[in-house]
């Protein structure tokens, strides 16, 4: 029997007062959706769910436009919740959130909440995994966390820098990085910012595309290079920047450089683009 009991226990890499921590967070998360749910007016909630598709998602938008009017603290507050308990842990889907945000609150609403708690999520799975993270990291992702810590190891001087550049291009999955920082010795501080900055580009694309979501035929149609194009552009005639970065759009359509163009370089090529529209002159 003790035998018995000692291979169950090397097989479930938490020990039972980090288990107690984990649950102690979650409970936390449904007590703040639970006051959320009490001062809502009496009626049937049953559309409440995580969208998984564009069709749940739209039907989630056509339900809270009305409560975000009248009980906008609770819609608010409800929001960042479900978002931060996604973050903290990497349940999938948030991208559906932020395109939410962009149909509830608009652009500049939009974004700055998509980056406060994308961040908060994203700060949130740091210090929980600080405190109980590493045996599950070491048994899920032994490869990719070796690869990260030589790479940490190996850009001490620079790391600000590497944590924006993972930020901002498909490198390492944002939900690893996450839950990876604070074991392979990246300051909070360094995280804090660079998740900060890094995810503005992303987040500006999909709150803007939360807008025209009846657009959206599907999910890829947000990493489609034309349709990123379109989306960061301002159209503003006051600005010969939109009227540049079109061009520069068409130009390289023309030659058929898009579809020879790498993933990454793509991805660059839009963040040079939304740098253009948001701070060029």
């Amino acid at each position: 029997m003790k035998g018995k009991g000692g291979n169950a226990g090397s097989r479930f890499p938490l020990s039972f007062w980090e288990v107690a921590a984990a649950c102690t967070v979650v409970l936390g998360f449904v007590l703040c959706l639970l006051g959320v749910y009490l001062t809502m007016p009496a009626s049937d909630y049953s559309f409440l769910k995580l969208p998984r598709t564009l069709e749940d998602l739209q039907i989630l938008r056509d339900h809270l436009e009305t409560y975000t009017i009248d009980y906008t603290t609770q819609v608010l507050v409800g929001y960042c919740v479900v978002y931060i308990f996604m973050q903290t842990f990497m349940i999938p889907g948030t991208v559906f959130m932020s395109l939410l945000a962009g149909a509830l609150f608009g652009v500049l609403k939009g974004v700055a909440l998509v980056v406060f708690t994308a961040t908060a999520g994203a700060s949130s799975c740091y210090f929980l995994s600080k405190l109980i993270g590493r045996p599950l990291v070491f048994s899920l992702w032994p490869d990719k966390l070796s690869f990260f810590q030589e790479q940490v190891a190996r850009r001490r001087g620079g790391l600000l820098n590497y944590m924006l550049f993972l930020r901002v291009t498909p490198t390492l999955p944002n939900t690893f990085i996450n839950v990876a920082s604070p074991i392979v010795d990246v300051p909070y501080h360094i995280f804090f910012l660079a998740t900060l900055i890094g995810i503005i580009p992303a987040a500006y694309v999909t709150v803007k595309a939360g807008i025209a979501l009846g657009e959206l035929q599907s999910i890829g149609d947000l990493y489609d290079f034309n349709s990123i194009a379109t989306l960061v552009s301002y159209r503003n005639p006051a600005k010969g920047n939109t009227q540049l970065s079109l061009l520069a759009v068409k130009a390289a359509d023309d030659r058929d450089d898009l579809g020879r163009m790498p993933g990454l370089h793509r991805f660059v090529f839009l963040l040079g683009l939304f740098g253009l529209e948001m701070w060029g002159g």
